[in-house]
């Protein structure tokens, strides 16, 4: 191990030894030596759902106007953008939980980064499949890269989303290149193509005081670099929206609005994820009550802000209550859409704005089960973006059939987000299965520099 990590400082704290790496080597790699039976159905499972997935998107491509029957001229955008919208804000989680945290010094980051990292490379990822589902021609995709015009949003959106996809499949890679070192000299009983695919990962990885040094300020630029792309990533998606003729959408409040409930959402990932993880492997030493209460006080923080953005985003329409701005906010508070409009808020904002306040709410299961019920919220709070804001163009819907002007997600058109959702577990499974899901090097030097924040916790 190298001596940029085992370090000693007498002044407070024991050594920390090469004993104490050792176990904490082996838990952290235990979950890579062997996959149980639960995990092969697991991800037999999210094989099958994304096949069926597939088999749906072939469906629409082939039979489209039979199978998603309300997509038409109003509606012409349907689940497949809330999901986009949906992975979007998703994959800041990245840079909430890995970039800022690290930026700021707060040593508990370090068993989580990797979590985020990987969640925010597989949402990116499927963000770009949600866009491919909704285009009527994807073999146009390549039209759109070679010729779109800079004037268009689109092709903002197309920049930044290809520009963060790259830079945060970087920032996940280069801290990985230790820990694929470890995995090659310390994993003797994995099969041989996997032994190799360490070796050559980790491009002849030796531990050197010179190598620590370029890897640090690699990461630490990647860090800095990462934090604009992925703010500028959801709103430019919100500036898609607010610049369609639309009345929910004409704001300029959209891009901070977008922005603030990505935050919170991504805090909402974490807590289920940490959760996950630690029941599934045993990583109850390492992902502790501490990460929940700390991420517990993060998600009031994100809370607050989001609903502030929220308050932001309807009172103003809402006291003028002007045209078709009334028309659209009297279906959300007290018409069609009201309590499904109200349930949105009261479980994605209310519930993460207030319970986690009290501290019997910041332990593990209660604050997952609130995590649960906003990461929910959170992708029907995008669907009451998309769908209402379409249902009320300028020009008023007539002579049209009655069916033309409601919009109900087909059969196929669930499957496929489904499989979406499916695609992302089964990327963060099966990384966690091949790599270290929390970063060994990482996690030894926050034991050195962040003891006295991580072990002083009450």
């Amino acid at each position: 191990m190298s001596k940029d990590i085992i370090k000693t400082d007498s002044t407070q704290y024991e050594t920390f030894t090469q004993e104490e790496y050792m176990v904490m080597k082996n838990d952290l790699l235990r979950p890579i030596e062997k996959i149980g039976k639960a995990g092969k159905i697991w991800i037999g499972f999210l094989l099958l759902v994304c096949l069926a997935g597939v088999y749906a998107y072939y469906i629409q491509e082939t039979k489209s106007k039979y199978v998603t029957v309300s997509l038409r001229d109003y509606t012409m955008w349907g689940v497949y953008i809330s999901n986009f919208v949906f992975f979007v804000a998703l994959s800041l989680v990245g840079v909430l939980m890995s970039a800022v945290l690290k930026l700021t010094h707060f040593e508990w980051y370090r068993p989580l980064s990797r979590i985020a990292e990987v969640i925010a490379v597989g949402a990116i990822m499927l963000a770009g499949v949600s866009i491919v589902a909704a285009m009527g021609r994807p073999d146009r995709l390549y039209f759109l890269v070679t010729h779109g015009r800079i004037q268009s949003p689109i092709i903002w959106d197309i920049i930044v989303i290809m520009t963060y996809l790259v830079t945060s499949l970087i920032l996940l890679f280069i801290p990985l290149i230790p820990s694929l070192s470890t995995c090659k000299n310390h994993l003797k009983n994995l099969p041989k193509w996997q032994l190799k695919m360490y070796s050559f990962l980790s491009f002849g990885w030796e531990g050197s005081p010179e190598q620590w040094k370029i890897l640090k300020k690699t990461v630490r630029v990647l860090t800095i670099l990462v934090i604009p792309l992925g703010i500028s990533i959801h709103t430019v998606t919100a500036w898609l929206f607010a610049t369609t003729l639309r009345s929910e959408w004409d704001s300029t409040n959209f891009g901070a609005y977008f922005v603030s409930g990505a935050f919170l959402l991504g805090v909402a990932a974490m807590i289920i994820a940490i959760f996950i993880f630690r029941k599934a492997y045993k990583l109850e030493k390492y992902l502790t009550d501490m990460h929940f209460d700390k991420l517990g006080k993060a998600m009031v923080l994100m809370g607050l802000i989001y609903a502030y953005f929220n308050i932001n985003e309807y009172l103003v329409p809402a006291y003028k209550m002007s045209g078709l701005h009334a028309n659209h906010l009297l279906n959300l508070f007290v018409g069609e859409e009201a309590l499904f409009y109200w349930s949105v808020v009261f479980f994605g904002i209310v519930v993460p704005s207030i319970f986690p306040l009290f501290k019997a709410m910041r332990k593990p299961l209660p604050l997952t089960i609130i995590a649960i019920a906003v990461f929910i919220a959170g992708w029907w709070k995008r669907y009451l973006i998309v769908i209402p804001g379409l249902s009320s163009p300028y020009l008023p819907i007539q002579d049209v059939p009655a069916s033309w002007t409601h919009y109900s997600p087909s059969l196929i058109e669930w499957t496929i987000v489904a499989s979406t959702f499916a695609a992302m577990l089964l990327i963060v499974t099966l990384f966690s299965r091949y790599f270290p899901i929390i970063s060994v090097w990482e996690v030894a030097e926050g034991k050195l520099e962040g003891k006295e924040e991580i072990f002083n916790y009450k």
